[in-house]
């Protein structure tokens, strides 16, 4: 019982994550768009939204296992 409720808990956690990553790419897609020369500047800057809002989907995903 507490499995399917894990998966379902991680289920959950990662919806947000995975949002935050469509956001990211958003703005950065967006920026870039309106603004072509700070593409240099803004890439560094989603690369690393994209790997804390993994980081977290990841972390949730540990705890699933854990708990």
């Amino acid at each position: 019982m507490t499995g399917n409720l894990n998966v379902i808990g991680y289920g959950l956690a990662a919806i947000g994550p995975a949002i935050a990553v469509g956001l990211i790419f958003a703005a950065y897609i967006s920026g870039v768009a309106r603004q072509p020369e700070s593409r240099g500047m803004l890439q560094p800057i989603a690369i690393l939204g994209f790997a804390l809002a993994e980081a977290l989907a990841l972390f949730g995903l540990v705890l699933a296992f854990i708990l």
